[in-house]
């Protein structure tokens, strides 16, 4: 057998090691924060879907007990919910285009047990199909200071029939106790997609 002799030339440099190094670390900075990015919406996504089933099966609850009426608000169906707290003092992000909302003056929010808050802004005011009620999920729980971005709440919307959607979603005109609502194609953040 021949035995192979060592080369001065099969192993790597020190600097091409560095410079390997650099190029991953190059490539790192601009990738890991965009995975990170896309994570947290995806999560914020999840948080909507699923306090909109839990809306969604408490009305329904609602319903089947016979306690929905166009007086119906969020608080009525609390006890239907998992939820952590009542907050009175939090203020959080309206939707977009808007500032901010107060969890104080007799509209608390509820700290859902993801972290997010849910405020009840508005109730049935009849009960056709087109009347709704009004509510906002913050996730976050905190006033961000902007009127865009990701960081805004989404209005979920309750339909007097059962169905839920986000106020951009809303193809037609609705009602409820604060009067008529336009449309608003543009209300809901970026990362909301049903």
């Amino acid at each position: 057998m021949k035995q192979l002799s060592k080369s001065p030339h099969m192993g790597f440099t020190l600097a091409e090691l560095l410079i390997s190094l650099a190029i991953l670390g190059v490539i790192a900075t601009f990738t890991i924060p965009k995975i990170i990015s896309s994570q947290q919406l995806v999560q914020k996504n999840s948080i909507m879907k699923e306090t909109a089933a839990m809306i969604a099966a408490a009305y329904q609850q609602a319903q089947v007990n016979g306690l929905v009426s166009s007086s119906t608000q969020l608080h009525d169906l609390t006890p239907y919910f998992n939820y952590v707290s009542v907050d009175t003092s939090s203020t959080i992000d309206d939707h977009v285009g808007y500032g901010s909302l107060s969890c104080t003056g007799g509209v608390p929010c509820y700290r859902l047990h993801n972290g997010a808050l849910l405020m009840d802004r508005a109730g049935f005011s009849g009960t056709a199909s087109t009347n709704v009620m009004v509510m906002h999920l913050d996730m976050e729980g905190t006033y961000s200071g902007s009127t865009t971005g990701n960081e805004k709440s989404v209005q979920l919307i309750l339909f007097y029939n059962g169905r839920i959607a986000s106020r951009g979603q809303v193809q037609t005109g609705f009602t409820s106790s604060l009067g008529s609502w336009a449309v608003d194609s543009n209300a809901d953040p970026p990362w909301v997609s049903w």
